[in-house]
């Protein structure tokens, strides 16, 4: 199979463009390394040493004897090169990693949420439309998030995957319908996920495109099976306020010590997963495609739950190192549950990869191997949801 991964360089892309390319597919990465760019505004480095992308691709190829092409290009720009490749390549099927992935990043400045909407929803409106215009029937696999849901979902019944059996009162008695599951978006980020899900529906319903939305909880790990064969390889290890997403930041602050930062009660329940088993459901998915004229195809990509402060619990067991409460920078619930179901997937084949398992290898492999990279200045969280938060010392010290 050809395939093309649209942020094929990124801390999900470029294990899966591997892991793909591993598998006998033929893979071309399409990217425009604006993460790369984030990281020089930023102001920081991932933990672990990322090589150019040059340098990443010559080595696969030197270890694996497999070739893995590159496109650099912006999806959400430059809409007749990418319409062209599709002509030129005639790829079986895409993934879309293609958006700007941060919560944080998305409420930083007015221009990250102006560029979050830019690069999200028009990259994902002109992948979709060139598909439409290429005339080629080319399925769409599509990491989402958890988040589209919100955290504010209650009581005792699993929010379900993607899709929602309502009753709607008429004249005539009640009447059953199916609506995708009500969104809740916590982050301009999150929302523009949102509105992807809409986008996929029309055109899903207007041009019968094939599309398969993932709903991936936070994922954790850094590497896998292809990334570790050299160290040229390796993945992203993103730590800091932004971009750190919560286990990877507890790891890296137990290896230098810093106390780990749990943001308000710490009862903000999420979803996990291991990169290790992102990558397996992004194969899977592409195996499974929905038929011609079926609805957009919905997985919940998540294997664990877990409060934060219960994260934090058991780094610190593990470790010794003590938790610090800090205020929340984020405009939500302090305390939530979150009843997922996630029968898909398991269903297919995935053998899901646990904390129990992995979390001590990354402990030692990673964070403590790599942990005199880390800038201590960028570990708190500063980006806040609203102006009102500002004014935290500690958001702002």
């Amino acid at each position: 199979m050809k395939v093309l991964v649209i942020g094929g360089d990124g801390f999900c892309g470029w294990p899966t463009a591997l892991h793909l390319s591993d598998q006998g597919h033929d893979v071309i990465i399409v990217d425009n390394l604006s993460r790369r760019k984030i990281d020089v505004e930023l102001g920081v480095d991932s933990l672990t040493p990322i090589a150019p992308i040059e340098t990443r691709l010559a080595v696969w190829k030197e270890v694996s004897g497999k070739t893995i092409g590159f496109e650099y290009l912006d999806v959400a720009l430059e809409y007749q090169r990418f319409l062209d490749l599709l002509l030129s390549e005639r790829p079986d099927a895409i993934v879309h990693f293609g958006e700007q992935r941060a919560a944080p990043y998305s409420m930083r400045t007015p221009a990250a949420k102006r560029f979050t909407v830019d690069n999200n929803v028009s990259g994902t409106h002109n992948v979709l439309c060139a598909i439409v215009e290429s005339g080629q029937d080319i399925p769409l696999v599509h990491l989402g998030t958890m988040g589209v849901y919100g955290y504010g979902w209650s009581g005792s019944a699993p929010i379900p995957e993607g899709y929602l059996t309502v009753k709607v009162p008429t004249p005539d008695g009640d009447i059953d319908r199916e609506i995708l599951h009500p969104a809740n978006p916590g982050s301009v980020y999150h929302m523009t996920k949102t509105l992807d899900q809409l986008l996929f529906a029309f055109y899903a319903k207007n041009d019968a495109l094939r599309i398969t939305d993932l709903h991936q909880g936070i994922v954790w790990g850094t590497q896998t099976p292809q990334t570790e064969r050299d160290e040229r390889l390796i993945n992203r290890f993103d730590y800091d306020g932004d971009y750190g997403t919560v286990l990877n930041r507890f790891l890296m602050q137990a290896a230098i010590g810093h106390p780990l930062t749990v943001h308000g009660t710490g009862g903000q329940t999420r979803a996990f997963i291991h990169v290790r088993d992102t990558v397996r459901c992004i194969e899977i998915a592409l195996s499974n495609p929905p038929k011609r004229g079926e609805q957009v195809s919905v997985f919940n990509q998540v294997t664990e739950t877990y409060r934060v402060r219960e994260l934090a619990e058991l780094i610190s067991k593990i470790t010794g190192v003590e938790i610090a409460n800090l205020p929340n920078p984020r405009k939500e619930a302090a305390e939530n549950d979150l009843n997922v179901t996630r029968d898909r997937f398991v269903a297919l084949g995935l053998n899901p990869t646990t904390l129990s398992e992995g979390l001590l290898s990354e402990v030692r492999d990673i964070a403590n191997r790599f942990k005199d990279r880390a800038d201590t200045t960028k570990i708190i969280a500063r980006s806040v949801w609203n102006k009102g938060m500002e004014t935290s010392p500690d958001l702002v010290k």
